[in-house]
């Protein structure tokens, strides 16, 4: 059985004090038994939180495809495992824009996180112009085959998967809880193409895609949503504890 997932992407937001103040109220909150809560701030405030994480669990944003070496400003998976980070966000659509990294990047990624059992959160998702042309089951299916179907049913068991609707993620506009089944349905129904049944309906998808507290019981509720990678939402405490308690 999946697990119900929510986690907080902070971007690049939030200085020392500000991000202090957020951890400070979400670190020890009291959060159902059934989620696991994940919280991924600037990755210069990880070490620091990581010292402190009781009832929450640590993202990077970010990750080098790279093991070691001369790479001015990256992060490795083996520094992320030496202080105790335990998942990373891959393939998150401003990634994908803004710093073109490539499904080849992004398996290179992965491997980097599976080689020290982190778990990578594996983003994906279409542009409003590829759903307009009906070619979103085609994009999602390409990003996965090439971004984590090289893996072998062991390692892909330790992937979560974020389906995020590009021409959702900001804009205040939100798929709906049938566009959003839909979606989460082809993909499970592709990882049991690929893999068995048994992976498919044990492995975690959570959608991304300006999930607040007014639309995720309703989104939550579908059978194959288990989760939410939350944005905007997760900056204010009260709306991010809202959402988790939203199962």
């Amino acid at each position: 059985m999946s697990r119900k997932i929510v986690a907080g992407n902070w971007k690049m937001n939030m200085n020392a004090d500000e991000a202090r103040a957020l951890f400070e109220e979400l670190k020890n909150g009291a959060f159902p038994n059934q989620v696991k809560v994940i919280l991924s701030p600037p990755a210069i405030y990880l070490a620091e939180f990581a010292k402190e994480t009781k009832n929450v669990h640590l993202a990077s944003q970010n990750v080098s495809s790279k093991s070691n070496g001369a790479f001015t400003g990256e992060i490795s998976a083996s520094m992320l495992e030496s202080i105790d980070v335990n998942y990373c966000l891959v393939g998150h659509s401003e990634r994908r824009q803004y710093f073109n990294e490539s499904n080849e990047t992004l398996a290179e990624k992965v491997k980097q996180l599976i080689a020290f059992d982190l778990c990578p959160i594996f983003c994906c998702g279409e542009s409003l112009a590829e759903r307009e042309s009906g070619k979103e089951k085609e994009v999602i299916l390409k990003q996965l085959k090439e971004g984590l179907f090289f893996m072998d049913e062991n390692d892909f068991s330790k992937v979560i998967i974020a389906y995020e609707p590009i021409w959702a993620i900001g804009t205040g506009v939100t798929a709906s809880s049938d566009q959003a089944q839909e979606m989460h349905a082809f993909i499970r129904r592709i990882v049991a193409d690929h893999y068995n049944d048994d992976v498919a309906k044990n492995i975690s998808i959570l959608y991304g895609g300006s999930c607040k507290p007014e639309n995720a019981v309703e989104i939550f509720s579908k059978p194959d949503v288990d989760g939410g990678l939350i944005g905007g939402a997760a900056l204010d405490a009260n709306s991010f504890m809202k959402i988790i308690h939203s199962f």
